[in-house]
């Protein structure tokens, strides 16, 4: 008898190399389920909800480079992967979906959990497809694998449940995608760089995650060209560390430092990144720009080149060419404003014998200070991103993890679980917000089911603290952003889960070591201050006033003690 297409996809799977399928199980999964259950070499994660399944896809793909598999059954089950998968599309990490569909018979007309994934899931995938006979599978399948493979990115199958069991004579492919090709721009292209760059005497980089490879190599064209090296959130974890041209982030998250190395530049290189914000741009320096995709060239500002290539082979060939100049002024003035502005920010990660209060600071440079040396770290959208950007110290070993460019709350346990999945033996810490954590707090079960020990860290400041800062920001009154916590540390000892509540900063360092060590899943509960301030790299004007603003609003609301705080936590430093 021949086997079901169902078993075909799953041998398929593990010839490419898959390992685990993070997903929910369900009637039009069953047979696939089944398939993988007999096979024995695939491992079922199984997740609560089906955005955690996407965001665990994703995290194992980023940590790993590797194809990672999520799946959902039809209806309801597969539309919780979009958000997941949308992350993971614009990270640029390859995953397939597995997206169950009713019965074909019952297609078009209004069944019960009937929807198109095949429309749904066109905006977060470079392909997806319906397989409505299974004679199909083969080469959807295949194309499928090849594409998120080859263009590091989403691509989903979708398959209704009686298509999945039905009769399937073919045989698994022997070669499903391939490597990773060598790019670089030809040697007219080439030359046409350089001379913008030996032309420029103020110089400054801008590294992105396609510096990934790269740090060795960016930082001899630095040398070259006495330039600073300013990196996105992206870039951090790839240039940041051993880098003497180092003068930190810009972009709302980044350093005074970087923002000024950016702004006083005549001529600035960008180098795998598609950095969003148009204002940290320079307005009148020569750009030119370095990206292995055709649609991140002169996306965000103009260019006077820019140039198809991966950054570590474009630069390799491009160094010959370039001139070592000798003016450091540019290099020094940044690196001065660096030292400065780096002074400032570790300042504020103290704390001092007597304080009562847990400022954020604090905990994220404790966090780095204690954290493994290959430790992998995931950070929640919102605050957690500020402290994660400021106070987590790369090394060329560690792995940073987040939802930087889709933007998503709740995203650091999710990739917690697919980075502790994919690498069992290493340590796996998510910083999370309150906010975050209890949006999609069923997947901490995951973590006893799973025995995925993660170290969970929660941020309980008892608000949506970005938002409330946005909103003061622009002299909004916050409202609406208020989180009545449980003790979180009590309810992971209710799961099963060890659990540490931290309430003065004299705790802090004892908890984290002891919740670090622990041989399981651990989550650390610390009340951190409300009222943290987190002052971009550039006030304006116009943001001083907004603030202003809000604090006038805020007396006339009778809300004087809430100013109180914050002037209790930000200005006594």
């Amino acid at each position: 008898m021949a086997r079901t297409a169902a078993a075909y996809m799953a041998d398929t799977l593990h010839k490419a190399g898959v390992r685990r399928i993070y997903g929910i199980v369900g009637d039009s999964l069953n047979g696939f389920t089944d398939a993988l259950r007999q096979m024995k070499t695939i491992d079922w994660i199984h997740v609560r909800h089906e955005e955690g399944a996407a965001f665990a896809a994703g995290a194992e793909a980023h940590v790993t480079g590797e194809l990672a598999v999520c799946a959902g059954s039809c209806g309801p089950g597969n539309l919780h992967l979009i958000n997941g998968l949308f992350d993971c599309q614009r990270s640029g990490v390859p995953v397939l979906a597995i997206a169950a569909h009713i019965p074909s018979s019952e297609i078009g007309i209004d069944y019960f959990q009937a929807t198109h994934p095949e429309s749904l899931f066109k905006e977060c995938s470079h392909y997806v497809e319906l397989v409505s006979n299974p004679q199909q599978l083969p080469q959807i399948l295949a194309r499928a694998i090849r594409v998120a493979v080859a263009k590091r990115g989403v691509a989903v199958v979708v398959m209704p449940g009686d298509v999945a069991l039905k009769p399937l004579d073919a045989e698994t492919p022997g070669w499903l995608f391939p490597s990773k090709p060598l790019m670089r721009p030809d040697d007219h292209e080439l030359a046409r760089l350089a001379a913008i760059l030996n032309e420029g005497s103020r110089v400054t980089l801008f590294c992105g995650a396609g510096c990934k490879g790269a740090h060795d190599t960016v930082i001899a064209l630095a040398a070259r060209l006495k330039a600073p090296i300013v990196h996105a959130f992206r870039g951090k974890e790839f240039m940041e560390y051993e880098n003497p041209y180092d003068v930190g982030m810009t972009g709302l998250v980044g350093f005074a430092s970087g923002y000024e190395a950016m702004k006083s530049c005549d001529t600035l290189l960008l180098l795998g990144t598609d950095f969003p914000y148009r204002a940290f741009y320079p307005e009148n320096a020569r750009i030119a720009q370095v990206d292995i995709r055709p649609e991140a060239l002169g996306n965000r500002c103009g260019l006077e080149l820019g140039v198809l290539g991966d950054v570590k082979y474009t630069i390799e060939a491009l160094l010959p060419l370039i001139r070592d100049k000798h003016d450091r002024s540019h290099l020094d003035e940044a690196l001065a404003d660096y030292k400065k502005a780096r002074t400032d920010l570790d300042a504020l990660a103290e704390s001092s014998p007597n304080s009562k209060i847990i400022h954020p600071q604090y905990v994220g440079r404790l966090v780095s200070e204690l954290a493994a040396e290959d430790a992998v770290i995931t950070c929640d959208v919102g605050t957690p991103i500020i402290w994660t950007a400021r106070y987590i110290k790369p090394n060329g070993k560690r792995r940073i993890v987040g939802s930087f460019n889709h933007g998503s709350m709740a995203n650091a346990l999710l990739q917690a679980i697919g980075a502790q999945a994919a690498c069992p033996g290493r340590q796996v810490i998510s910083l999370s917000g309150d906010g975050g954590f209890s949006m999609m707090m069923g997947e901490f079960i995951t973590l006893t089911q799973a025995k995925l020990p993660v170290k969970l860290i929660v941020f309980n400041n008892g608000t949506l603290g970005f938002v409330e800062m946005e909103m003061k920001a622009t002299g909004f009154l916050d409202s609406q952003c208020d989180l009545q916590n449980p003790n979180f540390a009590a309810m992971a000892e209710a799961m099963g889960v060890k659990g540490f509540r931290v309430e003065r900063p004299d705790e802090l360092k004892d908890a984290l070591t002891a919740a670090l060590a622990h041989d399981g899943p651990v989550l650390v509960d610390v009340l951190t201050a409300r009222q943290e301030l987190a002052m971009p790299p550039k006030t304006t004007a116009d943001e001083a006033y907004h603030f202003g603003m809000f604090l006038m609003k805020a007396v006339l609301d009778g809300r004087a003690r809430d100013l109180i705080d914050l002037a209790k936590v930000n200005l006594k430093r």
